[in-house]
């Protein structure tokens, strides 16, 4: 320790890595990154929310056709064909909304992928960390190729799900 004979001097330490850096430019430039992840993962619950609520309706609607279907076809009940329908509808809803929420998510996430990469170019954040392919956006493509399994059988009374 060198103070020079000076008691209020400060003791010798390693040199600052942030002197001739701007400090806060540079905190400000990983939260800005941190941000963006909160995003995405604000994004895939969101996706999530989505999946949650199509598959309760493709998920009863299927079960109401089902169950009347059955219920017609053991000559118990004849006659309105109504229950079947709305079960039909459910199924259909549950689709669309799934939908729509895939199109949704994938334009929002090409969206913010492109907003990062063009911050990235001006040099304002690291981007440093991948930003790969959302497990939820699998999961709800998934969901949606059972739900058009189930609207095809339902309709044309084939497939695995008839």
């Amino acid at each position: 320790m060198t103070n020079n004979g000076n008691p209020a001097a400060q003791p010798d330490r390693a040199p600052d890595p942030w002197v001739g850096n701007d400090m806060s430019t540079e905190l400000s430039s990983r939260r800005t990154g941190m941000s963006f992840q909160r995003t995405r993962m604000s994004a895939d619950r969101t996706l999530m929310s989505v999946i949650r609520t199509s598959l309760s309706l493709i998920g009863f609607g299927f079960t109401i056709f089902q169950f009347f279907q059955k219920l017609q076809g053991s000559l118990l009940h004849e006659g309105s064909t109504t229950p079947r329908n709305f079960g039909f509808s459910l199924v259909l809803l549950g689709v669309l909304m799934l939908t729509i929420g895939i199109w949704y998510h994938v334009r929002f996430m090409l969206g913010l992928r492109n907003r990062r990469r063009e911050m990235t170019t001006a040099g304002l954040i690291h981007a440093q960390s991948e930003y790969p392919i959302s497990l939820t956006l699998i999961v709800a493509v998934l969901l949606f190729l059972i739900g058009v399994m189930a609207v095809v059988g339902m309709v044309f009374n084939v497939g695995p799900l008839a």
